[in-house]
């Protein structure tokens, strides 16, 4: 079955029916799945905010399909950060119905933002908001994530992860998308969704940070990782008292070797990066060094910051630097609606990584390149080694970079973050 858009005789057509083509070679040569998860394709689906309304939905039609095969006794888990979507809750609610477990958890500003949208009543109704039972929706406190430590200040439940136990022909799913559930995730955002069936120690990960998230006991959380060959991921808060502090992306990036000669030719390896929020200091000044190593850097993002803060817009646009696209565009002049922007957060590196040439790797989740999403945020990083699956995100990487407004002409409050971008 595929799963990524469909095609059609438009530019946004051509994108999807090659994004479709990439995902499905990706999981029939990678082997990524077992005979019992073969109907389910492994690898990336995207969205395309400037195509027809089935190419912006591409992501939550996947979801939908999903939920709607899962199976009687089976289970659904969830962690998103925004979920207004009634129609999505009440898919959820109808497999509760017919007999799967569905378990889901939220950040508390999913009801305080937007109060008026019915989808919180819609889980609650449906599945209850007892977090000890086997259905339920449930709420991280008030301003903080369900596993930040409070000394830590503000923070969220920034996830955006669905677990399926069992489809109807495909066990053990993970899609780890920078999706949210709402309007403006379809058709304003550009996102991506990983689809991993079948990889039972990535699956039982997932599920253990999910019981971590609805338990809440932050005080004796520790940031994990966990490793399935062509799979690692990597839990968020790295909290301050971690044993190992530092910064998970920086390390990521030291593992590039930016020049070095393969069959007796010079080669520069390519790194890059479709990021909404990139206010990091420390990931900013290792991609502009990259850069000036000799790597390829490119970046298409939607927001850094400026000034008296970490100054990462001007650290970027320093001499030297790498290329650099905003998206953070108010096409229809309302400040009280949405940007159009990229929304999500990978990182895609083609050259010679922890080594090894020929590399082809790709890092994506709800993982933004900021402070928060490193110590105080609940978050989740999947690391794919994966050779079409990466080049199935350059694809998407170039549309956007091609569609990005204002582009190069980026000294703007919006792509400085001196102005925000409302969710909806």
């Amino acid at each position: 079955m595929n799963l990524a858009p469909r095609a059609s005789t438009s530019r946004s057509g051509r994108l999807a029916a090659i994004l479709a083509a990439l995902s499905l070679t990706a999981g029939l040569q990678l082997g990524l799945a077992d005979d019992a998860s073969a109907a389910v394709t492994a690898g990336p689906v995207f969205n395309d905010p400037t195509g027809t309304v089935a190419e912006q939905r591409a992501i939550r039609t996947l979801l939908i399909d999903h939920i709607g095969r899962s199976e009687s006794g089976s289970s659904i888990k969830a962690s998103v950060y925004h979920f207004w979507d009634e129609g999505l809750a009440q898919a959820l609610a109808d497999a509760r119905a017919r007999g799967v477990d569905v378990q889901v958890m939220l950040d508390e500003s999913d009801v305080s933002d937007n109060a008026d949208d019915p989808s919180y009543t819609v889980l609650a109704t449906a599945l209850g908001t007892d977090l000890t039972q086997d259905s339920f929706v449930g709420l991280c406190p008030v301003n903080k994530s369900c596993l930040g430590q409070p000394a830590q200040g503000a923070s969220i439940n920034h996830n955006k992860f669905w677990l399926f136990s069992q489809l109807d022909d495909a066990s053990n799913v993970v899609v780890q998308t920078s999706s949210n559930m709402t309007p403006s995730s379809y058709s304003r955002f550009w996102n991506d969704a990983y689809v991993l069936p079948g990889n039972t120690a990535i699956y039982t990960a997932y599920s253990d940070y999910f019981a971590e998230l609805a338990g809440q006991d932050w005080a004796n959380w520790r940031y994990t990782s966990t490793t399935s060959s062509p799979y690692k991921v990597y839990f968020f808060p790295r909290p301050a008292n971690d044993p190992s502090p530092g910064d998970t992306v920086t390390a990521v990036l030291d593992n590039v070797t930016c020049t070095y000669t393969e069959s007796g030719t010079t080669k520069h390896t390519k790194v890059r990066v479709g990021m909404f929020k990139l206010t990091r200091l420390a990931v900013a000044q290792k991609l502009v060094a990259l850069q000036k190593a000799g790597c390829e850097v490119d970046i298409v993002y939607s927001q850094t910051d400026s000034g008296s803060s970490s100054g990462t817009w001007e650290t970027l646009h320093a001499s030297g630097g790498p290329a650099l696209r905003c998206y953070n565009w108010d096409d229809d002049g309302n400040t009280n609606t949405a940007s159009r922007i990229i929304h999500s957060k990978y990182l895609l590196i083609e050259g010679k990584y922890d080594g090894t040439a020929s590399q082809k790797v790709l890092w994506t989740g709800s993982h933004n390149y900021s402070g928060p999403a490193l110590t105080k945020n609940d978050e989740a990083l999947l690391k794919v080694d994966s050779n079409p699956d990466h080049d199935a995100y350059v694809t998407a990487f170039d549309a956007a970079k091609a569609a990005a407004v204002p582009g190069t002409a980026d000294s703007t409050s919006a792509c400085k973050g001196i102005s925000g971008t409302p969710e909806d």
